[in-house]
């Protein structure tokens, strides 16, 4: 590598919008161990975008999984124009072997038992720092989305403001909607307004959540997940089911409320400094109550100092 060119790094990760969150302490550690480097990005292209506004971001590369291998060798093609300072695979350990690297770090074997998923990741930078603790997930907020947020919360009374996500990527792992809809009539004294963050499968669901009890701004299906995350920064609280919006929203620095029914809340919870959870009784999300929900959204509220 010719030494008058900064270091750059390349970084491939995982394919959903959670999944992505839970690697950025990697990210974040490998540009805090190579200050000024570029840190290159293999990613998906639905959740690849969170990524861009961060200072070490270099070369964003979307991989699409289902393209043909016409497609994956040309991303190859690409990716070999660079000689990197190092690879880091979280997927698998075979890419980093096809590029060219200085060093080649990849995941191996299983994740101990009870294990975060973000601490998973970062055991692959072990050979670089040593053992250590993953720092909490962070999004950097891009200032074009956060203006663009900022002109859309103006439709909202107050500061106090809810965000809620109903969706989920399965049946399974979404709360009634109902539920919600008595969630906010229970908190309507609590916060100024609400905000609903969905894509757009998730329209309905978030449609029907007004005239809960809240003035409502709901973005389902025509929001870009940047602007998605500049609204979540200015919440107060969030409260959601298990997934991805509940990722980025911990990671601006919300306090974040996850009901979780089916799945391991150990390993997928999200990972922030104020964070918790409320488990439906028999791993069966209807039968979580909302006044149980609202009883641990009242006691984060206390815990982060809300008013």
């Amino acid at each position: 590598m010719n030494p008058a060119q900064p270091a750059r790094l390349l970084v491939i990760t995982l394919s959903n919008i959670g999944d992505l969150v839970l690697t950025t302490p990697v990210l974040e550690t490998l540009a805090a161990h190579h200050p000024g480097a570029a840190i290159d990005v293999v990613g998906d292209a639905r959740s690849i975008d969170l990524l861009a506004a961060a200072p070490w971001a270099g070369t964003l590369h979307c991989r699409d999984k289902r393209a043909g291998l016409a497609a994956q060798l040309a991303l190859l093609r690409t990716l070999r124009q660079y000689r990197y300072r190092a690879v880091v695979d979280l997927r698998t350990p075979i890419l980093p072997w096809l590029l060219r690297a200085e060093r080649r770090l990849a995941k191996r074997g299983r994740a101990p038992v009870g294990e975060h998923a973000a601490a998973d990741h970062f055991r692959v930078l072990a050979p670089l720092i040593g053992a250590a603790q993953p720092p909490w997930c962070r999004v950097h907020l891009e200032p074009a989305a956060e203006a663009d947020a900022a002109e859309r919360l103006r439709a909202l009374p107050g500061h106090r403001w809810l965000a809620l996500a109903p969706g989920a990527n399965w049946p399974g792992k979404r709360w009634p909607v109902e539920h919600y809809r008595t969630l906010i009539r229970l908190a309507r004294h609590d916060f100024d307004g609400a905000i609903v963050i969905g894509g757009p499968a998730d329209a309905a669901a978030c449609a029907a959540l007004d005239g809960a009890g809240l003035p409502l701004l709901s973005t389902a299906g025509h929001t870009r997940l940047p602007v998605a995350a500049a609204l979540l920064a200015r919440a107060a609280l969030f409260v959601g089911n298990d997934s991805g919006p509940g990722h980025v929203a911990a990671a601006v620095g919300v306090p974040t409320l996850t009901l979780f029914g089916p799945g391991n809340p150990q390993r997928y919870r999200p990972w922030g400094a104020c964070c918790a959870l409320a488990l439906a009784p028999a791993e069966v999300l209807a039968e979580l109550t909302p006044e149980a929900a609202y009883a641990a959204l009242t006691a984060l509220a206390a815990r982060t100092g809300m008013r």
